[in-house]
């Protein structure tokens, strides 16, 4: 008998989350003898506990492969949490949902606290003797989720993060009196994306001159030196932040200005420790100053997309349904390196319920000169994951993306 798959979006939107998508759906649309419909959850498990689906098997094909170029999330996303509790009647009335839709196979795409929602539904249906095959699809920008070697989403980010702050290492050159900027990057405990920044270097000693990572302690005073030493050898200085960074006391260094507000999770909302950084060097050494937050451009510039990432976003959706056709359940699929030059990876499943509420930190051996700059061996590991331009579709100048209709 047949049976459908039901499949969601959850968290921060990347470049690449529908191809991830795209790749679920064309997977599906290819085994029609297993598989009747794919549904799509409007605004993740909370859309679709308030009755908001869609049927993605009856898009046109035109779209459903503009869906796969587009950036942001195509169903909507959600930050919800279901309850620890697997008694809550939330669970009860979520597979009766499920069993009146005939759904068999059930895929979300998201990071960490995603993959507690898959971790909790495997765990539900399997204690309840329900034959639902339950698998995570990872994204995140931060590439901070752990028994996988990177996620869909990073290699973008990072591409973006380096090519941008290449132009500002350019645009600030023009002047010859001192300046120091200040660029506030995504990443609230994992450096990954800051770390990118080095990429923007066009040969050693050139800008980003400093980069910092939240998972070395930030001290105000060996900050000052360090700009300090940096204006001595060029009077234009470019300075890599994560919104993240802390001091030894456990202290956002954005707290120093406000308290920060906490998210539906609990996290603490990080912004603002790039203005913090920037007064205090206009204070203490009198020179230009200013900082540049670059928000979520790090997550919606389709147009930064790397090949490789787009790919590999698809490849991890496709995988998923055939691991799940296979009878897995209760895992995500993660990336596993097998070469770095020639790149080559290969996709297989990790037991989701070790990867959700745990975070992959930056290596510290990749971190050098006393937390100032990133070492050599983080190139050859992110350099294959931004290579490569996707043809895409333009119209009049701009790129064709792929819009759901508002229900």
């Amino acid at each position: 008998m047949k049976k459908n798959i039901i499949v969601g979006q959850s968290g921060g939107p990347t470049a690449v989350i529908n191809a991830s998508l795209w790749g679920v759906v064309k997977e599906g649309l290819a085994h029609r003898e297993e598989i009747g419909k794919v549904y799509g959850m409007v605004h993740g498990i909370e859309g679709f506990m308030a009755g908001r689906y869609l049927d993605l098997s009856a898009m046109e094909e035109e779209e459903l492969d503009l869906m796969k170029m587009t950036p942001a999330a195509y169903l909507g996303s959600c930050r919800y949490k279901l309850p620890e509790d697997l008694s809550d009647i939330c669970y009860r009335e979520l597979f009766e949902k499920f069993r009146q839709m005939d759904i068999g196979y059930f895929f979300y795409i998201g990071g960490n606290d995603s993959m507690d929602t898959v971790s909790k539904l495997a765990r539900y249906a399997d204690s309840n003797g329900i034959d639902i095959k339950v698998v995570g699809i990872p994204k995140t920008i931060d590439n901070d989720l752990i028994l996988t070697d990177h996620t869909p989403g990073y290699g973008s980010a990072a591409k973006y993060v380096a090519s941008t702050v290449r132009e500002i290492v350019l645009d600030s050159s023009v002047y010859q009196q001192k300046a120091v900027t200040i660029v506030e990057l995504m990443g609230r405990h994992a450096g990954w994306l800051t770390a990118a920044s080095v990429l923007a270097r066009k040969h050693p000693g050139d800008n980003p001159l400093l980069i910092y990572l939240p998972e070395m302690d930030f001290d105000m005073e060996q900050f000052a030196h360090d700009v300090e030493a940096a204006l001595e050898k060029q009077p234009n200085v470019i300075i890599c932040i994560s919104e993240g960074i802390s001091d030894a006391r456990g202290q956002f260094i954005c707290e120093y200005a406000d308290a920060a507000r906490l998210d539906t999770f609990g996290h603490k909302m990080l912004a603002g420790c790039g203005k913090v950084l920037e007064n205090f060097v206009r204070d203490r050494f009198g020179v230009k100053a200013r900082s540049v937050e670059l928000n979520v451009n790090q997550r919606c510039s389709g147009m930064m997309a790397s090949e490789t990432d787009i790919e590999e976003a698809a490849m991890a959706g496709s995988w998923g349904v055939k691991a799940a056709l296979e009878g897995a359940t209760g895992i995500m699929a993660a990336f596993f390196r097998k070469n770095s030059s020639p790149y080559e990876i290969e996709c297989r499943g990790v037991d989701v319920s070790l990867v959700c509420n745990q975070e992959k930190k930056f290596p510290e051996e990749w971190i050098t000169e006393h937390g100032t700059d990133i070492g050599e061996g983080f190139l050859d590991y992110v350099l294959p994951l931004i290579q490569g331009e996707p043809e895409r579709k333009m119209e009049n100048g701009m790129p064709v993306y792929a819009y759901r209709k508002a229900d």
